[in-house]
């Protein structure tokens, strides 16, 4: 077996694991939102927590996806046309993170740091 032929047979291993991670974080979320559902106590925030748990799992999965994308593009196919495949694709899914991000926390990322730190009461409303 040659070199190129492992390397490709490690990166399905890969998008297989990526894949994986989606679809069991899929049934994780949906079993742990089943069992929060059917209790009063927990059943109000099910719905926002099977959200979150579902987008964690996507992004998780996206990132490892990603990178079976890259391993593939510089050892197993490096041409200029993966290369620019490559490029296209990351981009989506880095756009599909973020939006996830924004789903997953209610602000974008770089706003993070602003939310965490705590708020003088005195003075002026953040207008950003």
């Amino acid at each position: 077996m040659s070199y190129d032929e492992i390397i490709s047979e490690v990166v399905k291993v890969v998008e297989a694991v990526g894949a994986g991670i989606m679809v069991l974080g899929a049934l994780g979320a949906f079993i742990a939102f089943g069992s929060r559902a059917i209790r009063a106590e927990t059943a109000p925030e099910s719905y926002g927590e099977l959200r979150r748990n579902l987008g964690r799992s996507i992004l998780l999965g996206l990132e490892v996806l990603i990178i079976a994308d890259i391993v593939r593009t510089i050892i197993v196919d490096p041409t200029l046309e993966s290369v620019a495949v490559l490029g296209i694709i990351v981009i989506i899914r880095i756009l599909l993170s973020f939006s996830l991000e924004v789903e997953i926390d209610g602000f974008w990322p770089w706003r993070r740091w602003q939310l965490a730190r705590p708020r003088n009461p005195e003075a002026s409303p953040d207008r950003s």
